[in-house]
């Protein structure tokens, strides 16, 4: 078994380091009321590393810190971290990996069961851009991918064959939940509240009649703009 000990100083400080950022993003998701109870999960690629962080299974969030975070291979395979034997990663480990070892520009992954986007997934159906935050967000609308069983990597699988020719950073799984990707877990934070959002708000826009699509053009022009000229570079 690969052990904590078996990397540099300067490694096992950016483990560190990514433990204490994943423990700490832990805390976005009730905030933002996208889970309830243990469900949902983060993780975070350790940089120059094969190895990724992510929550023990089934622990209450109040109880999350950067010594309960699991460290994982690139198989899902738990490395002796210093965590107790009987601390497993969350039961979504094998699809994050997949991800990581499949997709090569994700640094973070989130999973989360949030209301407004885990009804669009029960009903298997993709949130259209209707909204300028979509465009700029997410690229187009936001797509469903296959119904997959947990345990092993079935969901991951889904996520990269419906992410990895996509702008979109989310995707609802269907009947299970969205999941979203980012340059870092952060990021990945951000396209997970924002995809609950926009959600939400196409949801009640049908409520009170037809939504009007914009076209691919503007949205491209969206997309563009938000990437690459808004905020501070």
């Amino acid at each position: 078994m690969v052990a904590l000990s078996d990397f540099t100083p300067e490694q096992q400080t950016e483990i560190q380091r990514t433990r204490e950022v994943v423990a700490a993003l832990h805390a976005e998701l009730p905030r933002w009321e996208l889970i309830v109870w243990t469900a949902g999960n983060v993780s975070q690629r350790v940089a120059g590393l094969d190895l990724f962080v992510i929550k023990p299974s089934g622990v209450s969030y109040d109880e999350l810190s950067a010594e309960t975070m699991v460290v994982c291979t690139l198989d899902g395979e738990k490395i002796d971290d210093g965590t107790p034997e009987h601390l497993r990663p969350s039961s979504d480990t094998a699809a994050h990996a997949y991800v990581y070892a499949n997709m090569d520009r994700v640094g973070g992954v989130v999973h989360t069961h949030s209301t407004y986007a885990t009804a669009w997934a029960a009903r298997g159906e993709e949130i259209p851009c209707v909204l300028t935050m979509m465009g700029d967000e997410f690229g187009g609308p936001i797509p469903v991918g296959p119904f997959a069983i947990i345990g092993d990597d079935s969901i991951g699988r889904g996520i990269v064959e419906t992410l990895k020719d996509s702008r979109s950073r989310a995707v609802l799984m269907q009947n299970h939940g969205p999941f979203t990707i980012g340059s870092d877990a952060k990021d990945a934070v951000k396209a997970a509240v924002m995809v609950e959002e926009v959600a939400r708000t196409v949801h009640i826009a049908r409520q009170l009649g037809d939504t009007i699509p914009i076209p691919q053009d503007k949205i491209d022009q969206l997309f563009d703009r938000y990437q690459n000229v808004y905020g501070q570079k």
